[in-house]
């Protein structure tokens, strides 16, 4: 084995796909790319990594809810040029084309063209870690999309793509929780 720099050890342990979170401040709404997440439980609870950095930190610890929205492969290039302009000076929603949907709980947006979205309330802060803790209150798929891969960020500007899936369903169903 090869000596990898301790520095980048994170690009090893990828944490989940890559997502898209909507947030409304009380005058507009904004979108921002996110490359750390993690589900805490068998239940709707997620862990998001975001700091004051960010310009939609502001409305999301302020309004504490958001949207958390699953973009596919297809939409690589607006995934990324989300991330890499910032919505202080930029309606995000206008600049890649993209369909802002009502919510039924919060008033961060849903995206339409995202294969999945679940609304969020923040319920729980680690400063010490950047770390916010939600809470899913509504989800929804779009089952008609055709396009169903996501994407996972390694960290350096790369990016991994889910591919063939292997089901192991019947062998893990004894040792699932009850009722999963």
């Amino acid at each position: 084995m090869k000596h990898l720099p301790l520095n980048r050890a994170f690009t090893l342990l990828e944490p989940g796909p890559v997502l898209l979170i909507t947030t409304h401040d009380g005058t507009r709404s904004n979108i921002m790319t996110l490359t750390w997440s993690m589900v805490l439980d068998f239940s709707a609870s997620f862990a998001i990594t975001t700091g004051p950095w960010n310009y939609s930190y502001t409305a999301l610890t302020k309004t504490k809810e958001c949207v958390i929205s699953l973009p596919t492969v297809d939409m690589i290039d607006t995934v990324v040029g989300i991330g890499t302009c910032s919505g202080e000076d930029t309606d995000k929603f206008d600049k890649f084309a993209l369909t802002p949907l009502k919510a039924a709980h919060v008033r961060a947006p849903l995206i339409k063209e995202c294969l999945a979205n679940i609304e969020c309330r923040l319920v729980d802060r680690i400063d010490r870690h950047n770390i916010l803790i939600l809470e899913g209150l509504e989800a929804y798929f779009d089952t008609s999309r055709k396009e169903q891969r996501t994407l996972h960020a390694v960290g350096d500007g790369t990016f991994i793509v889910d591919g063939r899936k292997i089901d192991r369903k019947e062998m893990m169903q004894s040792k699932l929780p009850e009722g999963l």
